[in-house]
Order: structure tokens, then C-alpha cells, then sequence
């Protein structure tokens, strides 16, 4: 039987722990916000979903959010479906995987993020578009380091 970890091998080595910086812009390119994030890989051993990410943003005014994204496995791809979101993650070469996704509480709106792996696995550039009615109206970029394997 395949497995997530012989099949996506490039998602298997963003496992550990990362920190970065989010800059998200308008689609003028106008600074919206930026923020610090704290981002954990996991894929556990035992239990209901072989992907498991949680997410953590440190605003500079102390303002704090965490969010968990467990992901079940097949077709290649991970598939998530949370409270907050839907979509599903593919491998497209050796250091590139696309995300497709949607908030629930956005009617009309979706989201392709490209997170882009160094080739020594510790560096991550990530660009999200935001689109509403087809037309992008906000990206965000994301500069990341592995602090934890």
C-alpha cells in the first residue's frame, strides 16, 4: 500500500517547525498587514489524518490567532476540510507544491498558493493570490525558515 510519505515526498520534507513572516498587499500592491508566523508540519503515525498543520500569527500589537489544518491522503494529493476551509495540496516538481483552497465564509472567493522548497530544505517562499469573481484582489507573501526538523 502507498503511502503519503512515498508518494509526496517533497511534502514529507517540510516536516518540522517554521518561522516567517506574512506581508499581505492589495492588489495594487499596498502593504494590508504584516505579522510573524509560526507553522508545524506534521505527519503522525497513528491516528485519523496523515497530514497535520497548525498555524500560529503574532501580531506586533500582541493580537494572536492559531489555526489547525488536518488533512486526509489520496490521489496524490492532501485534502483538507476544516470549519474555516476547504482545498486540497498537489506536488507539481522536486520543489514546488500548488494549493488550492476557499474559506467557507467567503461566497465567491479562492485561493492558488505556490510554496516554493531550497534545495537544502530549510528555506520556504510562499505567494498566495487571492481571487473574488475570478479577478485577484490580494496576495500575500511569506518568507520562511525551518527552526525544527
Amino acid at each position: 500500500m502507498s503511502s503519503i510519505r512515498d508518494e509526496m515526498p517533497l511534502l514529507t520534507r517540510h516536516e518540522g517547525e517554521w518561522t516567517g513572516i506574512y506581508t499581505i498587499l492589495d492588489a495594487e500592491g499596498n502593504m494590508l498587514d504584516k505579522h510573524k508566523s509560526i507553522l508545524t508540519c506534521e505527519f503522525p503515525e497513528n491516528g485519523e489524518y496523515p497530514y497535520y498543520q497548525m498555524n500560529k500569527y503574532i501580531w506586533p500589537e500582541g493580537k494572536y490567532e492559531e489555526h489547525h489544518f488536518p488533512a486526509t491522503y489520496h490521489d496524490q494529493k492532501i485534502w483538507f476540510d476544516t470549519e474555516r476551509l476547504e482545498g486540497y495540496a498537489w506536488e507539481v516538481d522536486d520543489s514546488i507544491i500548488m494549493l488550492w483552497f476557499k474559506y467557507k465564509a467567503m461566497p465567491g472567493a479562492y485561493m492558488y498558493e505556490m510554496i516554493h522548497l531550497s534545495p537544502c530544505g530549510n528555506y520556504r517562499n510562499r505567494t498566495l493570490h487571492w481571487f473574488k469573481d475570478d479577478r485577484v484582489f490580494k496576495r500575500t507573501t511569506m518568507q520562511e525558515e525551518r527552526v525544527k526538523k
